[in-house]
């Protein structure tokens, strides 16, 4: 197929060239030129802006920072919709929030042009290994449409609803890995301030209730002072963002979300947004004087 990508970044590159191995002839628009260079050895075009983008690829998918960007990108004066043509499918693996991915699915709509959100979790390892979880809003024939390609770049994919809905479930994920997060830097913080060896504390929790994903992988990457970003601090921070925004639009008591955004602000604040989401404990040890 071709197949346009827009938003070469940590995360966007390595699905790109997961599509390409797969066969598929990919064009892409970049900001920076330097965006393209890893795509030299494989069936890909550069194209002077998204709508001629759009004038190639009978699919396009789209992985930017946040709702503007994606709204310039789709619906900007040189955006994917000004180059659609019929039956083009616009695919935004973006995280952003929900009511934004409503807006402008509606958008696109009205064009004839169909959409699906499609945030996805598992990090930068994840992208490189084919191995995200992707979760979907929209309509299900398009959504079997695009399933051979999401099944190139992901382990689990699953259509959650209509529009907007992959954003939902994207934004409970963040709460869990962020809260999460926080819980493990606080234990294993308390156990070394404790005098305790923190990686036998995590050796003993992994056999009980405790037990957690991030206990095992991020508890162990703590450990090991790996705080190279797979997933950057100021991403969690923008992500608990859009969760407290729609939990205020709700009207929704979320007390756990809000302490951990506010973790994230301070991780931001204090220069650590560029470190992986785990530099949790640094900022941790610092309140606690070490």
């Amino acid at each position: 197929m071709e197949i346009g990508f827009i938003g070469l970044g940590l995360m966007g590159r390595p699905l790109a060239l997961h599509l390409a191995r797969a066969g598929h002839a990919l064009h892409l628009w970049a900001r920076r030129p330097a965006s393209l260079e890893p795509f030299k050895d494989v069936a890909a075009t550069g194209h002077a802006s998204p709508a001629e983008v759009a004038r190639h690829a009978a699919i396009v998918f789209t992985m930017v920072a946040d709702a503007p960007d994606v709204e310039q990108v789709v619906l900007g004066e040189q955006g994917l919709a000004a180059g659609a043509r019929p039956g083009l499918v616009i695919v935004d693996m973006s995280t952003i929030a929900p009511a934004a991915a409503q807006k402008i699915g509606a958008a696109l709509a009205e064009r004839g042009i169909a959409f699906l959100d499609a945030p996805v979790s598992g990090g930068e390892v994840g992208a490189i290994n084919a191995a995200l979880t992707i979760m979907v809003g929209g309509s299900q024939d398009v959504f079997d449409k695009v399933k051979p390609l999401f099944d190139k770049m992901g382990k689990s994919t699953t259509l959650i609803g209509g529009c907007g809905a992959g954003q939902v479930a994207k934004a409970c994920n963040q709460i869990l890995t962020g809260v999460g997060v926080a819980a493990v830097a606080e234990a294993l913080n308390f156990a070394t301030r404790s005098g305790v060896d923190a990686g036998k504390v995590r050796e003993a929790l992994l056999g009980g209730f405790a037990y957690s994903r991030i206990l095992e992988n991020h508890g162990q990457r703590m450990l090991d002072r790996n705080f190279k970003p797979g997933f950057k601090s100021w991403m969690h921070q923008k992500d608990l963002r859009i969760v407290m925004e729609e939990a205020h639009r709700l009207g929704l008591a979320l007390p756990s979300s809000a302490a951990t955004a506010q973790m994230f602000n301070a991780m931001v604040g204090s220069g650590l947004g560029e470190e992986d989401s785990v530099a949790m404990l640094k900022l941790l040890e610092k309140m606690s004087g070490q």
